[in-house]
């Protein structure tokens, strides 16, 4: 769970004696003489929840206005460059004002909403998150026209911002639903949460999140209206104007998501590091006819490579390491495989850490954890941001091999391309046919040199070869 760590005190009364604070219940202020209470309404921050966040999503406030919260409470959740987080409060309070609706966009370290301490002091927050509104509006107007233009309709007036939502919605759940033709729904977790309360079926709910992420607002309404499959129909006006295939709209300009951006910063980023190339041809036979007697364990391939390149990577320190300033590189003590996975909307690389000491059985099981955890948008930081090595495997769509783009602050990602049946030369001269796979290893030519992956691939290849070590 990520935090709301930065809150700040937003006095309401500047007639306070200095270093002094009274400790009297606002109820009794009106009876004392002296100094006027001072208010504790704090701003409620876009926390950061990576250290490549530079900006977050709402994807669903689980608390309304006026909402009484307890500390620990999870109030937001925040769709950061990775991944959505439920985001917890650290005080007791009451949701005052929010000042960035769902499918809004704040750069961290903006105020998203504000918390007041008692009930009395909502109108006051009220107050001040309108200050800041039109303060920001000015700001706005006398600037360029920002990149999202949600954040530009939020400021305007009440009475004008009612249609403008409604019609914005019908279109994004029209273009981009968040289920189409059995394939995974994409929901906020309280969403999720609540369908299993409500005994919604997601499935038939179209969302008017970002993207056409089902909101818990999505969710209430189809409950309300007595079934999901209701909910379409309600959602849309006229019914005819739904697309029956929906997909993408030819000729459209659509915005980057928040992790597609992510993704964007970090190729741009490795275009600065000096990289090499080394390919590799590796011998499967004996790998796949281990995977056969191990599959039935819940064993997979993936953990098998990651193993397999753990182990190989323990005896070639140097291509586990990493150099991040330009002046030096460090010998990182933990070998973790970070392995590539598409989802929806973005790649993003889930960590198997200490790949080198956990044995194949675990390996697997945390494996299928952690790309669970990676579709629902679930992952926490350190399960995704720690990898020390890279593969990126597309051997399963049949490609035999391609080249990866170095990930920036890691020393080297391995691309995997598919076994193929191959016809070879044995070495008493006769002919014979294996399996074989092309891998081919991007390394940051600052720390790696030609000879360190060809020592590594060699010892790669061997255990491949002859698995029997990746079971002990």
């Amino acid at each position: 769970m990520a935090h709301l760590l930065n809150t700040s005190f937003v006095p309401t009364s500047t007639t306070l004696r200095p270093h002094h604070q009274s400790t009297l219940s606002p109820s009794l202020a009106p009876t004392c003489k002296g100094p006027t209470i001072q208010s504790k309404i704090r701003e409620i921050f876009m926390p950061a929840l990576s250290s490549t966040m530079t900006e977050g999503k709402i994807v669903s406030w689980i608390k309304a206005e006026g909402d009484k919260l307890s500390k620990g409470e999870s109030v937001v959740v925040v769709e950061s460059d990775k991944a959505d987080m439920d985001v917890e409060t650290f005080y007791d309070g009451y949701l005052a004002a929010i000042m960035v609706e769902e499918g809004g966009v704040a750069a961290v370290g903006s105020a998203i909403a504000f918390l007041a301490e008692t009930e009395d002091e909502i109108s006051q927050a009220k107050s001040k998150a309108a200050t800041s509104s039109s303060s920001s509006s000015s700001t706005v107007s006398d600037s360029p026209p920002p990149p999202v233009e949600v954040a530009a309709a939020d400021s305007a007036p009440s009475s004008a911002v009612a249609p403008a939502k409604t019609s914005t919605v019908v279109a994004v759940a029209s273009a981009h639903p968040a289920a189409e033709g059995g394939k995974r729904v994409v929901a906020s977790p309280y969403a999720k949460k609540l369908a299993k309360e409500l005994k919604v079926e997601l499935s038939g709910v179209v969302g008017s999140g970002p993207m056409g992420r089902i909101v818990a607002k999505d969710v209430e309404a189809a409950a309300a209206a007595g079934s999901a499959s209701s909910a379409p129909n309600a959602s849309a006006t006229p019914p005819a104007k739904t697309p029956a295939a929906p997909g993408v709209e030819l000729g459209s300009v659509a915005p980057f998501t928040t992790m597609q951006a992510a993704v964007s910063r970090n190729m741009v980023e490795s275009l600065a590091v000096p990289t090499f190339r080394v390919g590799y041809t590796i011998s499967t036979d004996a790998l796949d006819a281990l995977y056969k007697k191990v599959k039935s364990k819940g064993v997979t391939m993936t953990a098998l490579l990651a193993k397999a390149t753990a182990l190989a990577l323990a005896k070639h320190p140097v291509v586990n390491s990493s150099c991040r300033d330009g002046k030096s590189f460090t010998y990182n003590s933990s070998i973790n495989i970070a392995v590539a996975v598409a989802i929806d909307g973005g790649l993003i690389t889930p960590v198997l850490q200490d790949a080198d000491k956990v044995d194949l059985y675990s390996l697997s099981r945390k494996w299928k954890e952690l790309v669970d955890k990676a579709r629902a948008k679930q992952l926490q930081p350190h399960e995704y941001s720690t990898g020390t090595f890279t593969l990126s495997n597309l051997g399963m769509f049949g490609v035999d091999r391609f080249d990866a783009i170095l990930p920036p602050g890691t020393g080297a990602i391995m691309a995997v391309g598919a076994s193929q049946p191959t016809v070879v030369a044995t070495k008493d001269g006769r002919i014979g046919m294996k399996s074989q796979m092309q891998v081919n290893v991007t390394a940051d030519h600052r720390v790696i040199y030609g000879a360190d992956l060809a020592g590594f691939l060699q010892t790669l290849a061997k255990i491949i070869e002859d698995p029997k070590d990746l079971t002990l």
